[in-house]
This record gives structure tokens, sequence and C-alpha cells, in this order.
């Protein structure tokens, strides 16, 4: 049993952190409840995707996301739209993908969804309708620039108005925010708060682009490394953006799970992580035990 459960993660000088869980499927909902996660900080839709290689149906992708939002209760559940492209490609685009030398480089993310603007309409329909359920929140992944992110919106704009047409009820303020996984966008973070309701940094991703890094390529792969300056530097370059327009930031990637680098992510400004359900009651104990004071030492002490 999960002793930590019903405990709030709060530093020992009073700061309350999110403890988010990420999941892949909707039957993972219960693992992140039964962990005592603030909420689901990273759906990640395209398993769903996956599992149904065409692409899953409206209908589909509505009853998995309500089931997801059901279970969650008043806690908020981020989905990510679907971060198809490299590795991941159904049938339905598959005639349309690139041979790319370089895929992780090229058409992914926000990129897939924007070219296939019908299947994105789906998805965002499928999420409005099920946002009555309870409380969802929209994160579009791969943003390069603020017209990626305009287009995104539009594009929701168009899903909203579909509905309506139908009569299909759903919220109309559901906060919709943008994953900063490139540098570019790490750089630009003022002019993408001015459209975003939140943030959440993607660090696999950003280590990745930032140190010119394959991380499943041992013969490169130790040069992956967060503790990087230049890592470092571009979170808190958007956390500061961020709290400048009054927007939160949370770390969304595998390395929000590592007990060694809270202090670190802590001390940067980072208001939320999000992480294996599993992961939750390990990350809680460190940050119940830590002054957010001393994180914000050892991050002047690195020089950020």
């Amino acid at each position: 049993m999960n002793k930590l459960r019903g405990i709030p993660a709060v530093s020992s000088d009073g700061f309350r952190v999110e403890l988010k869980a990420n999941i892949g499927m909707p039957e993972e909902a219960e693992n992140a409840l039964n962990s005592g996660a603030d909420g689901i900080g990273l759906y990640r839709s395209e398993f769903l995707f996956l599992k149904y290689n065409g692409g899953p149906s409206e209908d589909i992708q509505f009853e998995a996301y309500s089931k997801v939002l059901k279970a969650m209760g008043k806690l908020p559940v981020t989905i990510r739209t679907v971060d198809l492209g490299a590795d991941k490609i159904i049938s339905n685009i598959s005639s349309h993908a690139p041979v790319e030398k370089n895929p992780l480089l090229g058409w992914r993310g926000i990129r897939v969804s924007l070219a296939n603007p019908e299947m994105f309409k789906i998805q965002l329909r499928a999420i409005l309708r099920a946002s009555i359920f309870g409380n969802v929140r929209i994160m579009f992944p791969m943003i390069c620039c603020a017209e990626e992110l305009e287009q995104a919106l539009l594009l929701l704009d168009e899903a909203r108005f579909e509905c309506d047409a139908k009569g299909q009820p759903y919220t109309k303020d559901i906060p919709t925010g943008t994953m900063i996984e490139i540098p570019c966008a790490a750089i630009t973070a003022d002019i993408l708060a001015e459209k975003s309701d939140f943030f959440s940094i993607g660090t696999n991703d950003l280590i990745q682009y930032s140190l010119a890094v394959d991380r499943e390529n041992e013969k490169v792969s130790y040069l992956s490394d967060i503790l990087h300056p230049a890592v470092l530097r571009l979170i808190k370059m958007t956390v500061k953006a961020a709290r400048e327009k009054g927007i939160k930031t949370a770390i969304c990637g595998e390395l929000a799970a590592a007990p060694s680098l809270t202090e670190i992510l802590l001390g940067l400004g980072v208001d939320e992580l999000s992480m294996t359900p599993y992961s939750i009651p390990i990350i809680k104990e460190k940050i119940l035990s830590t002054s957010i004071e001393s994180c914000r030492k050892l991050a002047a002490a690195n020089h950020l």
C-alpha cells in the first residue's frame, strides 16, 4: 500500500509541487489513482492510434478519453494530441509519410496533425465531447513556432463549431498547452506563452535536440546529459517566460522520475513533475524532505 497516497507533495519549507502521472492507455488511470497522482500530466494518445492502425474512429477515441476522465473525477487530465511520425506511423498516413534520413528531425508530432487536418479534427472533436465527463486539458506536441500553435488552435475552433452544429455538448473553456521539446520553442517561450495556458517540457527530446545526441545510439548516448548547462538554461528560460505570463511549467520527460534530479528541477522553478505512476511515491518522499530554498541554492551554484 502507498502510505503517502493521500499526502500532498509539500516541501519542508511549505511549497506545493504537483505530481502527476504519464499514461498511454485508459486502463492505466487506475494506476495513477493508486499512486496518489494529482492528475494525468501526459496522456500519450498515439498509443490508441497505434492500436487501431488505420486510426481510431471518433467514437472509439471518445470512449477512451471519457473512460480516463470519469476515472480521474475532478483531477486534471492532460491529453497530448497524437504524436505520430518518426517510428510511429499508421496506415492511413503511411502513403503520405516521406522517406527520411533523419525522421526524428522531420515529419512528426504537430506537423503530421496539421498535414492531416481531418484526422486531427476527429481527435479534437472526440476530446471536446469527452470533456463533459471531467477536467480535461489539451496539449500540442513538437511545436516549433507560434504559427504552428495558431494553426492548431484554429483547427480546435473548427472542431468546436462542428460539435455545435451537431448539438454535441462540451466544456467551453478547455486549457490548451504547448510542449516545449525543441530548443527554438524554449528560446521563444515568451512568444508561445502568449497563446498557451500552460507549458510542459519534454526533456527526452529537448536533450536530444539540444545536444545533437540520439539517446538510442550507444556510440553517443553517454553524451545525453540533463545536467548540461545548455539544457538547464533552456528549462530555466522556459520557466521564466511562463511565469512572466502567469502560466505554469511542468516536466513530463523520463527525467521527472529521477530522484537525483528533483532538486535541480525544482530549483529552476518547475511547478509540476509528471512521471510513470510507480515513481510518484519515490519523488514525493524526496520532496517532503527537501526545501525549495536549498533547491534554488543548488541551481545558483550551477550558474543558473
